[in-house]
C-alpha cells in the first residue's frame, strides 16, 4: 500500500539521512561494535549534516520544526541499516523536548548551541537498579542547598552514558519522592562527585554505550534546574508518549526490513531442489508476516499523524510501543528461523537484528507496563 503521510520534503530529507549513513555511519559500525562506543566525530558530522535538533529553533542553530515526521523517517532509515550505535532519536526525541520545553532563555543559550552541533552529546537518567518501569520508585535525592541542589544516588542502563556531556537526571526533592517530589537537574560532565561506571555489556546494541552512574554529593547550581521545582513526573508523563512513538516507529521499521531480506532469502536458497519460497509451510509463514507488518504500519503511521495534530494519548502510543515491538521480535525470531543455520551466523543481517532487537520490548516502558497503561484507560 502506498504511504500517504509524507511529503516530498520528507523523502529529500530520507535521502539525506541515507547518505549520511553510507558515508559517516556504516562504514565504521563494525569497529564502534568492538569498541563499544561510537566515536564523537560522527555526533559532530551529524551536526554538520543538520541531523540534530530538529525541533530546536534556528537561533540555536536547530531545524525549527515541530513536525515529528522528520525524526519518524530519521528513525526509520535507522532502523533499516540496523545502525544502532548512534542514538539520534534519544537525543532528539527524548532528551530534546525536555532542553525545548522547560529550558530557560539562559539555559537555551547555555546548551542548545552545542546539542544541534554535535558538540554535547545528552542522555536522561531515569532507571535505578531498585526502579525500572516504576518512576515513583526512584530513590536518587537533590537536597537543596540554598544556591545548589546536593545530588546523591545511582542510575543504571543509561544510553549514552559514557559519552554524555549533559544528563538529565530525575531526582527526588522532597522525603517522599513519588509523583509530587521529583525534579529534574542538569548534570554536566566535569561536576565533582560525579563518575561513570562500567560500560554495559550488552546482549546487542553494541556499538550503543549504555552506562551505569554515580552521584556522590554533586554540587547541581539551582541554575541547572529544569522545569519547576518538584515538576519533574508531569514532564516525564507529557514526553513519554512521543519517546514510545519513537520505538515504534523504530520496531515496524525493523520488521519490514529483516521481512524484505528474508523474502530476498527464501527466493534464493534451495532445499530438496528447489527454491524454499515455493514451499508451501514458507508462503504461508511470509503471508503472516507481511499482513501483520502492513496492518501495524497502517496502526504506528496514524499515530504518527495523530501525535502531530497533537492528539495522541498515552494509551494509544502504549499501543503503538507494545504491539509493534513485539511484532518487531516475533518476525525477527520467525525470519531468523527461516535461515536456518545462516540466520545463527552474526554475518546475516538477521542474527544482528534479533540480538539489537530484544531490548524494544523492554526499554521506554516494558511490554506488561504499556498493557497496564491501556487496561487503566480502558477501564478506568
Amino acid at each position: 500500500m502506498q504511504r500517504d503521510i509524507y511529503t516530498a520534503d520528507h523523502e529529500a530529507f530520507r535521502d539525506t539521512v541515507r547518505t549520511f549513513l553510507e558515508k559517516e555511519v556504516l562504514p565504521h559500525h563494525e569497529r564502534w561494535e568492538r569498541e563499544g562506543v561510537v566515536s564523537r566525530e560522527v555526533w559532530r558530522a551529524a551536526g554538520r549534516q543538520g541531523l540534530l535538533g530538529l525541533a530546536v529553533d534556528p537561533e540555536y542553530g536547530g531545524g525549527g520544526t515541530d513536525d515529528f515526521r522528520y525524526s519518524a523517517v530519521l528513525i526509520e532509515e535507522f532502523a533499516r541499516a540496523g545502525a544502532s550505535g548512534l542514538a539520534l532519536s534519544l537525543h532528539n526525541d527524548i532528551v530534546g523536548p525536555y532542553l525545548t520545553r522547560l529550558a530557560t532563555e539562559e539555559q537555551r543559550r547555555r546548551w542548545l548551541p552545542g546539542f544541534t552541533s554535535g558538540e554535547t552529546v545528552t542522555a536522561i537518567a531515569m532507571t535505578e537498579p531498585g526502579a525500572g518501569s516504576d518512576l515513583q520508585g526512584i530513590r536518587t535525592t537533590a537536597t537543596d542547598r540554598g544556591d545548589h541542589y546536593l545530588l546523591n544516588g545511582a542510575k543504571t542502563f543509561i544510553s549514552n552514558g559514557i559519552l554524555a556531556d549533559l544528563v538529565v537526571v530525575v531526582a527526588r526533592t522532597t522525603p517522599e519522592g513519588g509523583s509530587s517530589g521529583q525534579s529534574l537537574l542538569v548534570v554536566e560532565r566535569g561536576m565533582d562527585g560525579f563518575q561513570r561506571g562500567r560500560n554495559l555489556d550488552k546482549i546487542g546494541q553494541k556499538a550503543q554505550d549504555t552506562a551505569e552512574l554515580f552521584f556522590d554529593d554533586v554540587r547541581v547550581p539551582k541554575e541547572n534546574l529544569l522545569g519547576g521545582e518538584h515538576q519533574a513526573f508531569a514532564a516525564l508523563m507529557a514526553n513519554l508518549a512521543q519517546e514510545r512513538l519513537a520505538i515504534a516507529v523504530g520496531a515496524a521499521a525493523a520488521a519490514e526490513h529483516v521481512l524484505g531480506l528474508t523474502v530476498a532469502y527464501v527466493k534464493e536458497r534451495e532445499a530438496f531442489g528447489r527454491p524454499l519460497a515455493r514451499l508451501q509451510h514458507i508462503r504461508f509463514e511470509i503471508a503472516e508476516m507481511a499482513t501483520e507488518c502492513a496492518v501495524t504500519r497502517s496502526f504506528v503511521d496514524r499515530c504518527v499523524t495523530e501525535h502531530g495534530a497533537g492528539r495522541l494519548d498515552a494509551a494509544h502510543a502504549s499501543m503503538a510501543k507494545w504491539w509493534a515491538t513485539e511484532l518487531q521480535k516475533r518476525v525477527v525470531d520467525r525470519c531468523l528461523q527461516l535461515h536456518g543455520g545462516y540466520g545463527y551466523m552474526t554475518e546475516y543481517r538477521v542474527a544482528r537484528a534479533f540480538l539489537d532487537g530484544r531490548i524494544q520490548t523492554i526499554y521506554g516502558g516494558t511490554t506488561e507496563i504499556m498493557k497496564e497503561i491501556i487496561g487503566r484507560s480502558v477501564l478506568g
